[in-house]
């Protein structure tokens, strides 16, 4: 059975993971055949009440709210080794573009978890696929825009597109129900919540991305 590792940030579309889509990929991957593995890097982030969108003035840890999503069955990103997975797939969620890296707040400038950077590069190195869906493009780009002119979508926010070009990647303009595949670097995204105004679109996008994923290995 082909094992897809499934790099989460938290929980909840503010702070960490997006949670439908995070839930939509695990069951694409399971539709498809394949067993996901949870991971997440072991690390504090600041907190957003999810009721008042506003900052809450604590920390969690990412793993641990990760958990969550997983119910329990979570790696530590650290003990996670390229030839224990056949693909990488990111959901969305600012956690993406906060703990992931920091994109959301520099931009082209982000630095990235230097886990995430790890494995990202690994798995590129290989020759085995990545999914990105919603803003976890922006993770793609920081780690591997200049390396390999990754050509990735957000969906048509100009102003992210603009900053994942500075990188060195390349943005496609996509609609929610549709991927942007890189064939050359194996790199497959899907805009999601960055562009859908009901969850069935984000499900139809999702379930494209990890058919292609798949598909790549």
């Amino acid at each position: 059975m082909k094992k897809i590792g499934v790099l989460l940030s938290g929980c909840g579309v503010f702070d960490g993971s997006e949670i439908h889509e995070a839930t939509f990929a695990l069951l694409a991957i399971d539709r498809a055949g394949c067993q996901a593995v949870c991971m997440a890097p072991n690390a504090e982030f600041a907190v957003t009440n999810h009721l008042t969108k506003e900052a809450g003035g604590e920390t969690r840890n990412a793993l641990v709210e990760a958990a969550r999503i997983a119910r329990g069955n979570i790696l530590d990103l650290k003990d996670v080794q390229v030839g224990d997975l056949d693909a990488v797939v990111l959901p969305g969620g600012f956690g993406a573009a906060k703990n992931l890296c920091d994109f959301a707040v520099k931009g082209s400038a982000a630095t990235v978890h230097p886990e995430v950077t790890r494995l990202l590069r690994e798995i590129s190195a290989a020759g085995k696929p990545i999914g990105a869906i919603c803003i976890a493009p922006v993770v793609i780009a920081a780690v591997l825009g200049k390396q390999l002119t990754a050509t990735v979508t957000i969906g048509n926010d100009s102003g992210t597109a603009a900053e994942i070009e500075k990188t060195g990647a390349r943005h496609v303009e996509c609609p929610v129900h549709e991927i942007v595949v890189d064939r050359k670097n194996k790199i497959v995204s899907t805009p999601a919540y960055m562009l859908a105004t009901r969850i069935s679109e984000v499900a139809d996008g999702i379930d494209k991305c990890v058919k292609e994923v798949v598909n790549l290995i």
